[in-house]
């Protein structure tokens, strides 16, 4: 089973970066320990440091809880899911080479689950993409599900200076796909799945490389809507999809924007100009225009919006909202961008 405690002694995996690699999202390959520590299989007791705290496993979970869908399509790619006794809050429907795997998982919510809701599965491991769920308000601190003896893991694509983003810190480093594959890496050393971790990077690897061989013209600029048409959510420069547009060869048209997503007021956006809209498609209908449909309608309707060239020549690109999310799902969101420019005859 799992034991997890501070500063483990047994096996360090030195994972979490250390001195100018604290930052989670910095641009770092995986360290070289990682791979030490896994060569041929994972060696247990094995000790992950993970933002700020150490997570030591005795052997592979067995019960796994992953609080989002980014976390869980991950798991399912490692195709570990017949260890995974509860997965919660999604934003789209999973993706379709993983729906099969996905039908075996029960469904918490599709939202944030109650830390009781966790805690009736018996998980021995519980991961999250996002640390809100670790924040007081959120599902539980990683403190209470380690008195239960339950691990806690928090993707590296959340973490920076030892603190997670989405807990209402500010990136201080821009997000890079490095991040992600340290998860990947990091997960399948704690399943004992590391060849298929390996592989699997790998294989995001070279979609990514095929994807970027075109990239937009030069004077395209891009601003990503998530959600909410009183107060849009737009995305600033530092997080998925500043990523994203840096990737795609598009200036994000807020580049003062430090947060991953930000409220703005329409007539900001309007002065901006993007020459092009990103448009989250989402699938769970929370707030007013989270779904595509109710994008198009208000930015078409709308007094203020409808003057932008963007919207009269309806230059939209829409992608889920797992495709904005620091995930697996980003080269998709790449192999998609690039596929609407083109379209709209935006891409060299």
């Amino acid at each position: 089973m799992l034991n997890v405690r501070r500063r483990a002694g047994i096996l360090t995996t030195a994972i979490a970066l250390a001195g100018s690699l604290v930052a989670c999202g910095s641009s770092e390959e995986v360290p070289d320990a990682v791979s030490d520590a896994t060569a041929g299989g994972t060696s247990y007791p094995l000790t992950i440091e993970n933002c700020g705290e150490s997570v030591t496993f005795a052997s592979a979970p067995q019960r796994t809880v992953s609080l989002d869908q980014d976390a869980t399509e991950i798991l399912l790619s490692l195709g570990v899911q017949d260890r995974l006794v509860g997965t919660a809050s999604w934003t789209d429907p999973v993706r379709e080479n993983l729906a099969e795997a996905n039908a075996s998982v029960p469904r918490l919510a599709d939202n944030a689950p109650t830390y009781e809701v966790v805690l009736d599965t018996e998980p021995d491991f519980v991961t999250a993409s996002f640390g809100r769920h670790y924040e007081q308000g959120g599902v539980a601190e990683r403190s209470r599900f380690t008195e239960t003896g339950a691990a806690t893991y928090l993707s590296p694509t959340d973490c920076d200076a030892g603190r997670s983003v989405n807990a209402g810190n500010t990136r201080t480093q821009t997000l890079t796909m490095d991040s992600l594959y340290q998860e990947i890496t990091e997960l399948a050393a704690i399943f004992d799945v590391n060849e298929r971790g390996a592989e699997f990077v790998e294989e995001l690897k070279n979609r990514m490389a095929d994807a970027t061989a075109k990239t937009a013209n030069s004077d395209v600029s891009v601003a990503f809507w998530f959600a909410d048409t009183k107060s849009p959510f737009f995305a600033g420069e530092r997080g998925a999809p500043g990523l994203l547009a840096d990737l795609v060869g598009m200036p994000n048209a807020f580049p003062e924007i430090d947060d991953d997503w930000s409220a703005v007021g329409w007539e900001t956006v309007v002065d901006k100009d993007p020459t092009v809209l990103v448009l989250g498609d989402l699938a769970r209908n929370r707030f007013p225009g989270d779904l595509l449909a109710d994008k198009i309608a208000f930015l078409e309707s709308d007094p203020v919006t409808s003057t932008m060239a963007a919207v009269r020549d309806k230059r939209y690109i829409s992608l889920h909202g797992a495709e904005m999310n620091p995930s697996i799902r980003l080269v998709d969101g790449v192999e998609k961008m690039l596929a609407g420019l083109s379209d709209l005859g935006l891409s060299s």
